[in-house]
């Protein structure tokens, strides 16, 4: 009877130590908070649902912790979530995401007013900064290159660059862009309201021209070959969203433009984002690096969103009166779309019922897309 007992016990205290109660420590316990705290801004603030709440249940999937050697975990070589993580360490999910961007994504604001353009350029002086900044906080040039993308409010091609330069930080990268991007209706409208006047707020902007048919085809096929031949390290993102977009165009592939803008940006995205928060295992994610990427990146939100709203104020000195630019509009040139032409169109409103300036924030918006797959051209092409 004693022998059976010890026999029970014994099992009994073999399974307990495949439980994930015994293999817990308090970092799993910070990232589980974490991504419960992804999914409660998802669904009760709304912020991002479509990505943080994919990012939060992954987080929790991650950070369940386990005993090794059972093929469960995203670093574990023939696990589910290794192969469907595949997709995010060899860079093949930003370029589909990118192919349903384009697919949903109108530039008739950027073909009938192309200054504005300049607006999504001069929001990438965000990366470039940010790309400084960790340099001179010790990160690798490499490294520096991957963190600086987040200046660029990108969360596909944030994760894109790092995969090429840094794979090691691609999940404090990512989760430090997707989170920020998030959080753009929070931390925009302060910086918008320290940097413009209330004169400058309600400016009212011409009403954009109508683009015809033919001019959106050109443009998509102008934007993909002068950006491709400017920056081809950029071909895997640009190429894809200029095809997306001439889906979409030509009237003749709307099942195809459907479909790369409906089921597949959709089922990628799940992946994506369930794989990105999977990976953030707190024996690996935990650490002073990751800690200092996010710091980083939300100093590099500010200065993306500032040099925007900036560039606008100087460039209306040159501009007309009647021809000019609201400064509110100057945030949007960041490639979050489309939550910061929103957060353009919302503060514009408090200041001036009658003046709405999402169709023109939509113009530098879509600009910072591109901007952005251009910037990630130009530093892999530095730095690989």
């Amino acid at each position: 009877m004693a022998a059976f007992a010890d026999f029970i016990l014994t099992h009994i205290i073999e399974f307990f130590h495949f439980t994930a109660f015994y293999n817990f420590t308090f970092g799993h316990i910070v990232m589980i908070v974490f991504g419960l705290i992804c999914i409660y801004l998802g669904i009760e603030k709304k912020f991002e649902p479509l990505l943080l709440i994919p990012i939060g249940v992954g987080v929790l999937i991650g950070n369940i912790p386990f005993a090794p050697g059972y093929q469960i975990g995203v670093y574990e070589t023939g696990s589910t979530l290794n192969y469907l993580y595949f997709g995010v360490i060899k860079g093949i999910y930003p370029p589909l995401i990118f192919l349903g961007i384009g697919a949903i994504t109108d530039f008739s604001a950027l073909i009938s007013n192309p200054k504005l353009i300049l607006i999504g350029a001069a929001a990438q002086f965000g990366i470039f900064a940010t790309y400084c900044i960790a340099l001179s906080l010790g990160f690798s040039a490499t490294e520096a290159g991957a963190i600086g993308i987040i200046g660029g409010a990108d969360g596909p091609t944030a994760i894109f660059l790092s995969s090429k330069l840094a794979p090691e930080l691609m999940g404090a990268i990512a989760i430090s862009a997707y989170s920020y991007m998030a959080l753009v209706p929070v931390i925009q409208p302060p910086v918008m309201r320290m940097l413009t006047t209330k004169k400058e707020r309600v400016i009212h902007m011409p009403a954009p021209r109508k683009v015809s048919k033919k001019e959106k085809v050109y443009f998509a096929l102008a934007g993909l070959l002068l950006t491709t031949f400017i920056v081809p390290t950029g071909i895997p993102l640009l190429g894809m969203l200029f095809f997306g977009n001439l889906l979409k165009e030509s009237g003749e592939t709307d099942r195809l433009a459907k479909t790369a803008g409906g089921p597949l940006i959709d089922i990628v995205t799940i992946l994506l984002g369930l794989t990105v928060g999977a990976s953030t295992q707190a024996t690996t994610f935990l650490t002073i690096k990751s800690v200092g990427i996010f710091v980083i990146g939300a100093l590099s939100f500010f200065i993306a969103t500032s040099a925007g709203i900036i560039f606008v104020k100087f460039l209306n000195i040159f501009l007309k009166e009647g021809n000019k630019i609201n400064p509110l509009i100057g945030n949007s040139g960041v490639s979050a779309v489309p939550d910061s032409a929103r957060v353009s169109q919302k503060l514009g409103l408090q200041y001036d019922s009658t003046n709405h300036l999402l169709m023109h924030a939509m113009g530098p918006n879509v600009a910072g897309v591109i901007g952005s797959a251009t910037a990630a051209g130009i530093i892999l092409s530095f730095l690989m």
